[in-house]
């Protein structure tokens, strides 16, 4: 649902017919909460990671086994990282269902949380400032609990205007320097505007694209885990 922000205004046509593509199927993916949320149901001795977010993160379009969290599994476990990684992506979501829902994702147990969220505001035209209360919110509330939580950024297309463009691309860089986080700056780097690992809709990644995800997340979900195990160590001594 997110597009690569350096779109020159001389391909505009396109890129508003993308944009207007977006919106359909934001129409057609639901409202939020609009899906159960999925969980991969595997032996866990690590921990548990929750990967939150839209549709981007539930896999809308592929099977359960090639959405990024089932492949991020995957990879950990071939890394001796033996943690279970739920599937809590909800299509449709906008930041503010995903904060309405942080206490069921509390009630999972988890001590990583992976977040993607934003870019369906984005494409509303929702306020930049109301998104990034949001988030923050999200943000506290995972920390409050000792979960530690990997960000991912977002970024918007250019004809929502220089100023939202703006607004919306700093606050998560904004966000991450401001509680410490493990940030992937952009969730569909090296996939978006790419044909060939995007579906029919030019928007969600296919399986080839989800595999790039995984591979990208891999390394920051790899140094939250050992941060996390290091600040343990500490707290212990």
């Amino acid at each position: 649902m997110y597009l690569n922000p350096i779109i020159s205004y001389g391909v505009m046509t396109k890129a508003m017919a993308l944009v207007l593509s977006l919106l359909v199927c934001l129409m057609l993916a639901g409202c939020e909460n609009a899906e159960e949320v999925i969980i991969i149901d595997q032996p866990v001795s690590d921990g548990i990671i929750v990967a939150m977010g839209d549709s981007l993160t539930a896999g809308l379009g592929v099977p359960l086994d090639k959405s990024y969290p089932a492949l991020l599994q995957n990879k950990l476990q071939e890394q001796g990282l033996n943690y279970r990684v739920i599937n809590g992506g909800v299509s449709g979501e906008t930041s503010s269902g995903a904060r309405s829902r942080v206490d069921w994702i509390l009630s999972m147990k988890p001590d990583l949380v992976i977040l993607e969220t934003g870019a369906n505001d984005g494409l509303r035209g929702i306020e930049p400032g109301l998104i990034e209360k949001n988030i923050r919110e999200i943000i506290k509330a995972f920390l409050d609990e000792n979960i530690t939580v990997v960000l991912t950024g977002m970024q918007m297309v250019a004809n929502m205007g220089p100023e939202y463009l703006s607004a919306f691309n700093r606050m998560y860089p904004m966000l991450a320097a401001e509680f410490n986080l493990k940030f992937m700056p952009f969730f569909l780097e090296g996939v978006a505007m790419q044909p060939a690992l995007n579906q029919a809709d030019g928007i969600h990644p296919n399986e080839q694209g989800y595999k790039i995800i995984a591979e990208n997340l891999l390394p920051h979900v790899e140094e939250a885990i050992a941060m996390r195990k290091e600040d343990s160590s500490n707290s212990d001594r």
